[in-house]
């Protein structure tokens, strides 16, 4: 055999091998994309939890300019949280503003200010641009996570399990707002008249969707109980916020 049709030959293998080896990346990612989509919402989580950030940043975040817009908040896909991850200047950058913890739903997530879709992907947003923890109806929003082994433990998930009693912790970095569950639901999509302000009552709302396609509304509603200094806490309320929780292992 002369060197030229060696040499093609081995051009050809080497295309070969290459072509299969991308089949074969292709494939794993197909087969596990949701343990990649999940382990990267929850190494991105653990970044912004509340012991993880500063008090600085988060009065700074306050001020930032976000979205408030539900319609344009998009269901979770591996594609969406890949090209957060590759746009790092935004990943890096989230707005954080605070903290939530339910000790009994093993929940310890960063709050961002707005629903913009990076955001959510990440933790619980803000879903009205004036609200304030300890005052009015202070709702959050995140994703429901399904279709693999502990995903129920990532984001809002776990509110599929809330029960009237349990507790619910805010944090500011300054203050710790304590709230107790008092009633939970299924609603339509259109009830956004359940996030608003109800005159002399001050509450927590928090949603998330029933299902992949987003056909209804988790709520679950909580109390407001009362306020005190961070370094009033008790040690359940602490390891609430130093556990690493939502995250799948």
């Amino acid at each position: 055999m002369s060197k030229e049709k060696k040499k093609k030959r081995s051009l050809k293998n080497t295309i070969l091998n290459i072509f299969i080896f991308f089949l074969f990346v292709i494939g794993i990612a197909l087969i596990f994309n949701k343990e990649i989509r999940n382990l990267l919402i929850g190494n991105t989580t653990q970044k912004y939890q509340i012991n993880n950030v500063t008090k600085k940043a988060i009065d700074k975040n306050k001020k930032a300019n976000t979205s408030f817009d539900f319609d344009k908040v998009k269901s979770v896909s591996l594609q969406d949280i890949l090209n957060s991850q590759l746009d790092r200047a935004s990943v890096d950058n989230l707005p954080v503003i605070g903290g939530i913890a339910i000790p009994d739903l093993n929940v310890n997530l960063p709050i961002f200010k707005g629903v913009g879709n990076v955001e959510l992907l990440y933790g619980a947003g803000t879903m009205k641009e004036d609200q304030e923890m300890g005052k009015g109806n202070y709702a959050l929003a995140s994703h429901h996570i399904s279709g693999m082994v502990n995903a129920d433990k990532l984001l809002f998930t776990p509110l599929e399990r809330a029960q009237v009693g349990m507790k619910i912790y805010l944090t500011d970095k300054s203050k710790i707002y304590e709230y107790e569950i008092d009633n939970t639901g299924v609603f339509d999509p259109t009830r956004v008249d359940l996030i608003e302000d109800v005159p002399g009552k001050t509450q927590v709302t928090l949603v998330t969707c029933s299902d992949l396609e987003a056909t209804a509304r988790i709520i679950v509603f909580g109390k407001f109980i009362k306020e005190y200094d961070t370094n009033s806490a008790n040690e359940t309320v602490s390891k609430a916020y130093k556990t690493d929780f939502n995250r799948v292992q």
